[in-house]
């Protein structure tokens, strides 16, 4: 059939809708040169589908994973037809284009996740055209479906036009308007522009439905009118009524109950005007909506506004135990009992019995309550919303196909969310990010958005501290079903610069004996769940954290929601996104008692989830439950994290020097005596800066100090001002002192020829050698230990693994920490710490423990093989041909390593983490090696290097456990 045959066949046909559907779908197919439905349950027309689900057609055509299609009578409205088939598109297993026909006319509709539905509109007279022809064609190829997507995704929409409202936000605000005006207009002008492309600004009828542009179009430069019009039209979205000749429909909900727009400028108009002719906000994506247009208005917000976000099916991995699971659960034992009255009438038993049931199920979702107590700008909230009305939405599909009938309207929505959020710009968004995904979900699913008013109260989203009242008692939490949410990742260290000193010691001995002093934020919040669930104010919970929860003394809190309730879903060590940077968070779900689904650790069944986030009980594959290893009063007193500055005491290696060649002071004394070198984590594990680092010590008052003249000058200048103005009375009064020297460190490691040292952080768990006056930074713990056999146990596969799990994680990178990894680790009997303690013995090359029983074979063999792994790595790190041994100026301090001019770009790249990277045969051998020896020392027979990391743990957690009792 030719285009122009087809034109003339169905113009003016008089058909009726019914009797011409299936004719005029053939025809197409004709043109098209494509099959008409024939393949019964993949491409049908409607009788079939009502063979599929046992009830009427959803569709007039269906073809699985390409389209549904409806018909509909010439010069009939198609947004019925469209509404329809979205709101069966479930049933339907949601087809990625929605086609709605009336013959004159065929919309192609895109339903592709995360992509606006932006419609293709094709005219009879025009179907002959190409391109039209051509996307007709891809309707039915599951190889070419996707190529009806649009260009521009949900996410690339929305950030583009959180950029152009964070350009608008940054140039008021730089007119020294108050910010959270400024925010406030722009967050209502940004829903007046959704609300007029989803057609819901006006009621009935309107000349030109884009009221809030028109606005923009007129007033042009003239910014005393577009204010004033503005906020006329606010006005009569606040309550519904007249502006112009345009009846505004009743929005309400608290977004206009404040009007105040702020002196604006043409360059702001301009920049709104192309916002709201250039963008389709239909296609905002709730999930990031909140969070971009949170970072542009908020001029305290620190990620970036390009910064990636935490994607949909991450924050699914709390959503889906949490919610949908157990309501699902609910619904799969009630749907029997509608399977057994179908077709019995609303008079027998069944449907007596059914009904109920039904509308019980319901009511439970209408009052299911979720609570987010840091909901920042609500996407938890939205997904949970989204997660109920999906629920609901299915079971008046599943109820309707057994036939009892359509439901009004869903029920579940923006009432069902709670939440909490201390940052009033992130609270408002949270409310905007909501409605606008109650009103999507609706338009998506073919069902009628709520009126008079359209957007609903939302107090139950309060601008609020979750922690702690203003009178300093303990914030109280609305009761709900379900606690979920993502607090804030901030470390103990860091939250009194933060916070602020006064508020942190207030909410420190606000929960003492609650939650660890030491320990992070984002712990108040565990604690606060697992309270709001044993108060019964909960039934579950599922919160984020940064993996650090599992170690130290984040952990505790853990171990109190272990002992009192249990922990049934958790992913502990998942990819995340927070403030633009990319952390390593754990995902922890927890209520009373372990649902019958059972435990879930990182998506695989176990027996028990313990507090470290390890299983336990779940047959052979189960891991050890490390988080009952205790310290060992043997390992005490030997690891150390390195000095602390809290200011700028470092200072180049080559002014180091010009200070170590003047003249000796008015005290006699030489600069050398305030000056070390100094390496932090970095340092080790790539190639060091040659910093130093002024030290005066723990003692020194601020006139001796003084006496040593130009470090001190240097510390007068760029210490003293900052430190002036530190909160806490100790960092003011001996601003000339480092915050932290480490007094006991320092005295043990001072006795010794050299010492250990780890970074505290790090991708690969390296040990290296440091001596005195090297003094290592906070990113790197000591051992106050100076053979060769501690160093090999520590390197030793057996001590890495132990470090892995009881340590705790920045971001993505493992964690060593004296107290949880170092101190509860058993060493081979005979070479524990305090065996150990002392001036090392030498035997030949090696540096031996100072114990006659540690003179065993089995220590010389693992001193020999710690000794020849440093050597083979200092020789790739060093390579005798690429560098050159300097002296330093004065003597007392280690020779520099210099590179040659030619080898540099090269020596470079000669780093342990790249060495650790690539791990060539030659260190894997070294490694293999002393893994052996020190197996030997434990009395490992059976050790060969297949053993598994959970037999190692198991024998070394019973030997923990052994000397601990």
């Amino acid at each position: 059939m030719t285009p122009a045959k087809f034109i003339a066949t169905w113009k003016d046909n008089s058909l009726t809708e019914k009797g011409g559907a299936q004719p005029h779908f053939e025809d197409l197919c004709r043109l098209l040169g494509v099959d008409p439905p024939r393949q019964y349950s993949e491409y049908c027309y409607e009788q079939d589908l009502k063979k599929m689900h046992g009830g009427n057609g959803f569709a007039d055509v269906w073809k699985r994973g390409c389209f549904a299609w409806e018909n509909k009578g010439p010069d009939k409205d198609l947004g019925p037809a469209l509404m329809q088939l979205k709101n069966y598109a479930g049933a339907l297993d949601n087809p990625p284009v929605l086609v709605v026909c009336n013959r004159e006319r065929i919309e192609i509709h895109p339903c592709f996740t995360g992509y606006p539905s932006t419609p293709r509109v094709i005219l009879l007279e025009d179907i002959g055209q190409p391109e039209n022809l051509q996307a007709l064609r891809w309707l039915f190829s599951p190889e070419d479906i996707h190529k009806l997507r649009p260009l521009k995704s949900n996410a690339a929409i929305t950030a583009e036009a959180a950029g152009e409202f964070a350009k608008v936000a940054k140039a008021m605000r730089g007119r020294g308007l108050d910010s959270q005006q400024v925010a406030h207009f722009l967050i209502q002008c940004i829903f007046c522009m959704y609300a007029e492309d989803e057609g819901l600004l006006h009621e009935g009828i309107s000349d030109d439905p884009q009221i809030f542009t028109a606005i923009l179009k007129s007033a042009r430069d003239d910014t005393e009118r577009a204010t004033k019009r503005i906020a006329n039209l606010f006005t009569a979205m606040q309550n519904g009524g007249a502006y112009g000749n345009d009846d505004i429909a009743w929005f309400n909900g608290g977004l206009f109950k404040v009007i105040d727009v702020p002196p604006l400028e043409a360059d702001d108009l301009a920049a709104l005007r192309e916002a709201a002719e250039k963008l389709d906000w239909r296609a905002i994506d709730p999930t990031i909506f909140g969070t971009l247009f949170e970072r542009g208005l908020d001029p305290d917000a620190r990620a970036p506004l390009g910064a990636h976000y935490t994607d949909v099916e991450t924050i699914a991995k709390l959503i889906r135990p949490l919610i949908v699971e157990p309501l699902a659960t609910e619904w799969e034992a009630v749907k029997p009992l509608l399977q057994k009255a179908q077709g019995k009438g609303p008079r027998s038993a069944p449907w007596k019995a059914a009904m109920p049931a039904f509308q019980s199920y319901l009511e439970r979702l209408k009052n299911f309550r979720v609570l987010d107590p840091a909901c920042g700008s609500g996407n938890f909230l939205y997904l949970a919303m989204h997660a109920l009305k999906d629920l609901e939405h299915a079971a008046q599909v599943d109820a309707e196909l057994l036939g009892f009938g359509r439901q009004i309207g869903i029920e579940t929505g923006p009432a069902n969310i709670f939440g909490l959020e201390i940052n009033e710009y992130a609270a408002e968004l949270a409310r905007v990010t909501v409605w606008i995904g109650d009103i999507q979900w609706s338009q998506r699913n073919g069902q009628p958005i709520a009126r008079n008013p359209i957007l609903r109260t939302l107090d139950g989203i309060q601008h609020r501290d979750a922690l702690m009242n203003a009178d300093g008692s303990e914030a109280a939490w609305p009761a709900a079903d379900v606690i979920v949410g993502n607090p804030p990742f901030l470390g103990d260290k860091k939250m009194r610069g933060e916070l602020g000193g006064e508020y942190t010691e207030r909410l420190r001995k606000l929960y003492a004996g609650k939650v660890p002093g030491g320990a992070d934020l984002v712990c108040y919040w565990f604690h606060k769940a697992r309270e709001q669930i044993l108060a019964d104010q909960a039934q579950r919970a599922g919160l984020v954290s940064t993996n650090s929860i599992r170690g130290g003394a984040n952990r505790k809190v853990l171990d109190a929601i272990a002992e009192d309730l249990a922990i049934f879903n958790a992913w502990g060590d998942e990819d995340w996104i927070n403030d633009g940077a990319a952390v390593r968070v754990s995902l922890v779900a927890f209520a009373a008692a372990v649902p019958e689904g059972g435990a879930w650790l990182d998506g695989q069944q176990v027996g028990r989830i313990n507090p470290d986030l390890t299983a336990s009980e779940a047959g052979s594959n189960a891991h050890i439950d490390l988080s009952q290893a205790k310290p060992l009063p043997g390992n005490a007193k030997t690891a150390f994290n390195g000095i602390q500055k809290t200011g700028a005491f470092d200072i180049p290696g080559e002014l180091a020097r010009e200070w170590l060649l003047l003249p000796a002071n008015p005290n006699g004394r030489p600069n050398a005596d305030v000056l070390n070198p100094y390496l932090n984590g970095m340092d080790m594990t790539r190639r060091a800066r040659d910093m130093w680092l002024i030290n005066t010590g723990w003692e020194m008052d601020e006139m001796a100090a003084s006496l040593y003249e130009q470090p001190f000058d240097y510390l007068v200048r760029e210490v003293k001002p900052v430190r002036a103005t530190n909160s806490l009375a100790a960092l003011r009064d001996n601003w000339w002192r480092l915050w932290r020297p480490r007094p006991e460190m320092q005295e043990q490691i001072r006795v010794l020829p050299r010492y250990i040292v780890t970074p505290e952080v790090s991708k690969h768990r390296v040990f290296g050698w440091l001596a005195l006056p090297v003094l290592p930074d906070k990113n790197l713990i000591a051992v106050a230990r100076a053979d060769d056999t501690t160093f090999g146990i520590l390197h030793s596969r057996f001590h890495e693994f132990w470090s892995l799990r009881l340590g705790t994680a920045l971001e993505d990178r493992p964690r060593y920490t004296p107290s949880s990894t170092f101190e509860t680790f058993p060493f081979p009997a005979g070479m524990t710490p305090t065996d150990t303690k002392g001036q090392p013995v030498a035997e030949g090359d090696l540096l031996l423990p100072p114990v006659t029983t540690a003179h065993l074979p089995a220590a010389v063999k693992i001193a020999s093989a710690a000794q020849r792994l440093v050597t083979l790595r200092d020789n790739w790190l060093n390579p005798a041909e690429w560098v050159e041994r300097v002296p330093e100026v004065v003597e007392g301090y280690p020779e520099r390593i210099i590179a040659k001019p030619e080898h540099a770009a090269e020596l470079k790249k000669r780093t342990l983490t790249n060495l650790y990277n690539a791990r060539p045969a030659w260190l894997d051998n070294a490694h293999k090696a002393l893994d052996k020896a020190v197996a030997e020392a434990y009395g490992w027979t059976d050790y060969t290097p297949e053993m598994s990391d959970e037999e190692i743990l198991r024998r070394l957690l019973a030997l923990n456990l052994e000397r601990s009792a």
